[in-house]
């Protein structure tokens, strides 16, 4: 194919297209003429990426007939009807893509985590550095507990909420720079390992692992996630295969962007963990252990929701051929067209 003669001969139409495309009402014929030139538009496009792939042209005519789509797909009288689509196959099936890096993610974590705890744990000099003999023994004695029971549950709840979900976000809308993702990792997992070394100093690791468990098997999962999101989208720039790098970021940001959305909602049920359930005295009123198993069972109950969505949910998502792109609307205009 000669894509400039090729371009020449159709250039009129795609100009039309556009023209339609921004006129803010439409009559009858004319909505009848943008949708004959978006089906022509859609077929030259098919045309010019199975001969000659990737290009400039067909770029910009794909960007074209996204907005076209949206004339007619973007206003339908019933945007709930999209809701069980996402909730079943897209969100799931973008969560599943990154099973394998969230695994690595949460590897790194975990050995980042115990380096930082048993070097702080074996050099007395570490803890020194960290603060006063008085601070470390407050936090440990008081300031941890008392962390998670200062302020009302609600807010406590709603506050943990938006951190986290703008921690997961910040991995995936900063995860093209290749070194967000790295430091907020190594930070959580310095985090960890250090606070756990503290609390074991004084003797009160189990106090460090109770208070964490309920609620941070779901909320660290999530930020392992959100994690893996952002290096996928890196990814994509740094081997984009034989899409052109824009073209392959742009694939992978409409795919993960679905990811923010599912991460808001779990987060949101791992704050309510951590502000309702994790300073609840159950354990205060009945049988001590039976009170830390009910609270870190309810929360391993979220987690192991969150995974068969996920995995189970998300592979059969995965096998039905969804890829969880939000710009993946070809079949529903293509039905509508047809009608």
């Amino acid at each position: 194919m000669d894509l400039d003669a090729y371009t020449e001969a159709h250039r009129s139409d795609w100009e039309r297209l556009d023209e339609l495309s921004r006129t803010p009402r439409l009559t009858g014929t004319q909505s009848d003429e943008l949708i004959t030139r978006y089906q022509g538009a859609a077929a030259q496009l098919s045309a010019i990426k199975t001969t000659a792939g990737s290009t400039a042209v067909g770029d910009r005519l794909s960007v074209l007939l996204s907005r076209v789509r949206l004339r007619f797909t973007g206003a339908s009288g019933n945007a709930l009807s999209q809701l069980p689509r996402f909730f079943l196959l897209q969100l799931p099936a973008a969560l599943y893509r990154l099973r394998w890096l969230t695994l690595a993610v949460t590897a790194a974590t975990v050995l980042i985590a115990l380096a930082f705890g048993v070097w702080a744990s074996q050099d007395p000099r570490v803890l020194a550095n960290l603060g006063s003999e008085s601070d470390l023994s407050s936090l440990a004695h008081d300031q941890f507990v008392s962390y998670y029971s200062e302020n009302p549950a609600a807010s406590f709840a709603g506050r943990v909420w938006t951190n986290n979900a703008w921690i997961a976000a910040q991995c995936i809308a900063f995860g093209i720079t290749g070194v967000w993702v790295p430091y907020v990792v190594l930070q959580n997992a310095q985090n960890l390992g250090i606070t756990g070394a503290v609390m074991f100093a004084y003797d009160k690791g189990d106090v460090f692992f109770l208070f964490i468990a309920p609620h941070g098997q779901l909320e660290m999962t999530c930020i392992f996630v959100a994690a893996a999101a952002g290096l996928r989208i890196f990814w994509s720039w740094i081997a984009p295969g034989r899409r052109t790098r824009l073209d392959s970021i742009a694939h992978e940001g409409r795919s993960l962007i679905t990811v923010v959305v599912g991460l808001i909602i779990a987060l949101f049920m791992s704050g309510i963990v951590e502000g309702f359930v994790t300073p609840w005295p159950l354990q205060e009123q009945i049988n001590p252990t039976l009170g830390w198993t009910i609270k870190i069972g309810i929360g391993t109950l979220a987690l192991a929701a969150f995974l068969t969505y996920m995995l189970v949910v998300g592979r059969r998502a995965s096998r039905e051929g969804e890829t969880g792109d939000l710009d993946a609307f070809e079949s529903g205009a293509t039905t509508l067209t047809a009608a």
